[in-house]
C-alpha cells in the first residue's frame, strides 16, 4: 500500500531528478510552456507555482530561496519582474495541464505544461496567429504521435510545390535533348582566290628533241624556195 507515499521517483536517483526539475523550470520560466510526460508535468507544476508564488513577495529572501532552484539570474528576474506580477490578484493556479496523447516511440502519454494567461498569438512570429495551421492541441498531436491531419492550404501548397518541381525536371530533360540532337557545328573555310595548277614540266629528253627537229623545218621551206627559182 502507499500509504503517506508522495512524489514519483521517475526512474532517476535524487540529484539526477532535481537536475531535471530544474532544467524543466528554466525552460518554463523562458518560453511560458514545454511539453514533457504527463507524470513530469504533474511533478513539475507543484514546483512551478511554490515559485511563482515566492517571486509575487518580491523579497530579496524569495529571490535567493528560487536561485537554489533556478540558478539562472536572467530567467529569475524575468520571473519576479514579468510573470509574477501576472498573477497578483490570484491566489494560486497559475498553471495548468493538458494531455495530448500518447508519444509514437515508447508510448509514453505526453502533455503540455502552460501558465493559464499563455496566449499562442503573443508567441508566433510577428505576434499575429497564423492562419491555415489548426488547433494548438491538433499541431501538438501531429508533432508528438497524435497524426494531426494537414489543413487544406497546407496541401494545396505541397501539391503546388510537387508541380513546380516537376516543371522544372521535365523542362531540364528537354533542354538536355536538345543539345544531344543538334549537330556540331563545321567551321567554313574562309573565301580564298583559286590557286592556278603549274603545268607540268616536261622532261629534258622531249626538249632535246624538239630542238633537234625545229632546223629540219626551217629547211624544208629554203629548199622549196630554191625549186621555185630554177622553174
Amino acid at each position: 500500500m502507499r500509504h503517506r507515499v508522495r512524489g514519483r521517483k521517475l526512474g532517476r536517483t535524487t540529484a539526477h531528478r532535481k537536475a531535471l526539475f530544474r532544467n524543466q523550470l528554466t525552460a518554463l520560466f523562458t518560453h511560458d510552456r514545454i511539453v514533457t510526460t504527463l507524470a513530469k508535468a504533474k511533478e513539475l507544476r507543484p514546483l512551478a507555482e511554490r515559485m511563482v508564488t515566492l517571486a509575487g513577495t518580491g523579497s530579496l529572501p524569495a529571490r535567493r530561496k528560487v536561485l537554489t532552484m533556478v540558478p539562472d539570474k536572467e530567467v529569475v528576474r524575468r520571473l519576479f519582474e514579468e510573470i509574477a506580477p501576472r498573477f497578483t490578484d490570484r491566489p494560486g493556479g497559475y498553471t495548468r495541464v493538458m494531455r495530448l496523447g500518447r508519444r509514437r516511440g515508447d508510448g509514453a502519454e505526453l502533455a503540455i505544461i502552460e501558465f493559464v494567461d499563455y496566449d499562442l498569438a503573443d508567441h508566433e512570429e510577428g505576434g499575429t496567429p497564423t492562419k491555415g495551421k489548426g488547433s494548438l492541441m491538433d499541431r501538438a498531436k501531429g508533432v508528438f504521435g497524435g497524426g494531426a491531419k494537414k489543413d487544406d492550404d497546407e496541401v494545396e501548397a505541397t501539391a503546388a510545390e510537387g508541380e513546380t518541381g516537376e516543371s522544372l525536371e521535365a523542362a531540364a530533360e528537354e533542354a538536355e535533348s536538345e543539345v544531344e540532337a543538334e549537330p556540331a557545328e563545321v567551321a567554313e573555310p574562309a573565301d580564298e582566290e583559286p590557286v592556278e595548277a603549274a603545268p607540268p614540266e616536261e622532261p629534258e629528253e622531249a626538249k632535246a628533241e624538239e630542238q633537234a627537229n625545229e632546223p629540219e623545218a626551217e629547211a624544208e621551206p629554203a629548199e622549196a624556195e630554191e625549186e621555185k627559182k630554177d622553174d
